[in-house]
């Protein structure tokens, strides 16, 4: 009995052979008067739906260097508006350090960012640390690093869009905070709607903003230095005389503790690097090349800005200030006397810079949208979470993880009252664990392959691999009680949650399997002359996946329950292009190939029993309308049709089950019996050795 990976889906993850579990998105009855509306209403807001067999579709969806910088390398920059504020603020007086913590934190940014360009030269597909430590550490590795993944995109988006307020009201009157958490609200509502549009659209609408940035920083930073190079060689005696006061006082051991704490307290400025990695498959090909670019300009971009704001810091005697962002009191140190014919041009730059940071702050958010649900689809494809968010949506966009992210991230925001300290600190330390997790795979990989130039890359992984795990163990220890065991808890949940799930698909992918040793006794040759199907003699219809015992099932009952009865058996099935395929119009084709080569099997078998039989198909993104509109045309053709699809009933109900697999089979059904057709549902018993 057929059930649906959305009707008939052609499997692409590695742990089942037949993934008949999987639905993209679980269908509610629609009322037939609203239906138009809604979709029209829907197309106004996300745009129609996109061609997946034309090739300029994915030319169109896919990302050049510059624009994949803006959406993916605009995570790493905008770390710049709270990474060195929180460095800077732990060194408290000490403000002699801030050169050192300046090269310091730039050489952090170009060695990680050099070990994820080798990481993305030996995973050309994409998926970042989650496919690193999955391949090269283990299954339990890779659960552990796309866990605390996934809390890290929802944080990426939580964080950019509380540092794009803070920014905002660091220049408005303190009587409207009450409207800070809500307008941050506002705002991740808005990205969701734009990331449902597409990726190209959410990355070029906000592209502007980017460059904008860029200018006004470059104005910051080198109009700032530039302005006190005359000053030199007076400040870097202050500094020495600062600096040997502070050993007298202090002692060299105190003064390195100090150092490093500081240093772990600005790992904010690191977290946006990896997010290139993770988002290979947006790229234009070649997609090697277009990443490699990608983080180049990110590597050094983000050097430039973090290590320039913190020498700006230094220069302008910048100091926190109640309810202002430090950056916010650096532009006023920088700008905010400037004046041209009587008129406050400085105050016009300071407003105008936060409100550009600001806006780059929510242009990094984007990450989140744009990686959070590759990584989510790349897990579903291993049964980790749900197969339904490796589903794409008519827009190609993984809609369920794009809806998740944005419902998650505004909960975090909320439940923290967007404290950007906090979120900040519970943020860091997933990205570390990532960090420390894919730079030991890429250090094993090296140690156990003797490939060329070993010895330069077991350098690099090696010294990433003790910087990022130093970095996470200072963050742990110092910010534990400050936030940073929520992230722990959570991600452990995450990771117990997906554990279950996993263990649930394989549960019922046993006991599905048994069904294929029906196959054994099947004829093999056919009883007689292969029969032709005749369009006005009774047809059943079946919907059906890959060939296996589940789909014979189906064929066998249907002959159990209405003894000849049935003169033709057509196969339908709709193979589905979710976010593992989406690779370009060849990939289409090779669907297209399996899942024809599997009709081709079942009909066959169709004429080893003596039947007439045929076979339709379609490739698509969304598995129920297309299998709608191509059971339509199939009882024009065959008016006396029956269409009969398949639903797995369990002995226990559990209200997750309706989560991990679907209700396809009754929204077809409602579909066609409103549309006059005859359709039944066949129900598949699986019985698990569940509590009652």
């Amino acid at each position: 009995m057929p059930i649906l990976r959305s009707i008939a889906a052609v499997p692409t993850g590695p742990v089942t052979e037949e993934r008949p579990l999987t639905d993209p998105k679980p269908a509610e009855p629609e009322h037939p008067t609203t239906a138009p509306r809604r979709t029209s209403l829907r197309r106004a807001i996300l745009g129609a739906p996109r061609d997946i067999t034309d090739p300029r579709t994915y030319r169109h969806v896919s990302l050049i260097a510059l624009l994949a910088w803006v959406g993916l390398g605009a995570d790493g920059l905008s770390s710049s508006a709270y990474g060195p504020d929180e460095l800077y603020r732990a060194i408290g007086d000490l403000h002699f350090l801030a050169p050192a913590l300046a090269l310091a934190t730039a050489g952090t940014v170009l060695l990680i960012s050099v070990a994820y360009s080798r990481i993305i030269e030996h995973f050309p597909f994409g998926g970042g640390g989650y496919v690193v430590a999955t391949r090269l550490l283990g299954s339990g590795a890779g659960l552990v690093s796309g866990s605390a993944l996934l809390v890290d995109y929802v944080l990426t988006i939580s964080v950019s869009i509380a540092a794009g307020g803070e920014a905002i009201w660091s220049f408005l009157p303190t009587h409207l905070a009450i409207w800070k958490v809500p307008a941050e609200g506002a705002a991740i509502l808005l990205l969701v709607v734009l990331n449902l549009r597409g990726v190209k659209e959410s990355v070029s609408v906000l592209a502007p903003i980017f460059g904008i940035f860029l200018v006004t920083h470059a104005i910051l930073i080198f109009g700032g230095v530039g302005s006190h190079l005359g000053e030199a060689p007076a400040i870097a005696s202050e500094l020495v005389h600062q600096g040997q006061a502070a050993v007298g006082t202090m002692g060299w051991a105190a003064l390195a503790g100090v150092f490093v704490y500081a240093y772990s307290m600005g790992a904010g400025t690191y977290t946006g690097i990896e997010a290139v990695s993770n988002g290979l498959q947006i790229m234009r090909e070649p997609r090697v090349a277009t990443a490699k670019r990608t983080m180049t300009y990110m590597a050094i971009s983000l050097s430039v800005t973090a290590g320039g704001i913190l020498l700006a810091y230094l220069l302008f005697r910048a100091a926190p200030v109640e309810g202002k962002t430090m950056n916010a009191v650096l532009l006023e140190n920088f700008a905010g006397h400037w004046r041209a014919g009587g008129l406050p041009v400085g105050r016009w730059f300071v407003t105008g810079t936060l409100v550009i940071e600001a806006a780059l702050l929510f242009v990094a958010a984007q990450a989140g949208f744009l990686d959070g649900p590759r990584v989510m689809s790349n897990m579903a494809i291993d049964s980790w979470l749900p197969h339904r968010f490796a589903s794409l949506s008519d827009r190609l966009v993984t809609q369920s993880g794009v809806l998740l992210m944005g419902g998650a991230s505004l909960a975090t925001l909320f439940l923290t009252g967007g404290h950007l300290d906090q979120l900040v600190t519970m943020y860091s330390i997933n990205v570390f664990v990532t960090f420390s997790l894919s730079q030991a795979a890429m250090l094993r990989f090296q140690w156990t392959h003797r490939e060329r130039h070993r010895a330069r890359d077991l350098a690099i992984h090696g010294l990433a691999f003790l910087l990022c795990a130093g970095i996470l163990v200072g963050i742990v220890s110092q910010k534990f009680l400050a936030g940073g065991w929520v992230t722990l808890v959570v991600t452990g949940a995450v990771v117990a949650l997906c554990f279950r799930i996993r263990r649930h698909y394989r549960e019922v992918q046993i006991h599905l399997r048994r069904l294929n040793a029906i196959m054994a006794a099947l004829p093999a040759t056919p009883r007689g002359p292969v029969r032709l199907v005749d369009p006005n003699a009774p047809t059943a219809v079946l919907l059906v996946g890959s060939y296996a015992g589940l789909g014979v099932h189906a064929l066998l009952t249907v002959q159990r329950l209405f003894p000849s009865h049935f003169k033709n058996v057509i196969f339908l099935s709709v193979g589905v292009i979710d976010a593992a395929a989406m690779k370009g119009v060849e990939e289409v084709d090779r669907v297209r190939e399996r899942t024809e080569a599997a009709l081709k099997q079942y009909v066959d078998l169709a004429h080893r029993l003596g039947l007439a039989a045929d076979y339709r198909l379609s490739v698509a993104t969304e598995a129920l309308p297309e299998a709608e509109r191509m059971a339509v045309e199939l009882n024009r053709e065959f008016p006396r049709s029956v269409f009969f699809a398949g639903k797995l009933i369990f002995r226990v109900e559990r209200f997750y089950q309706r989560l991990l697999h679907n209700e396809t089979a009754y929204a077809l059904q409602r579909r066609l019996q409103f549309a006059g057709m005859n359709a039944m549902v066949l129900p598949v018993r699986v019985t698990l050795d569940e509590p009652a």
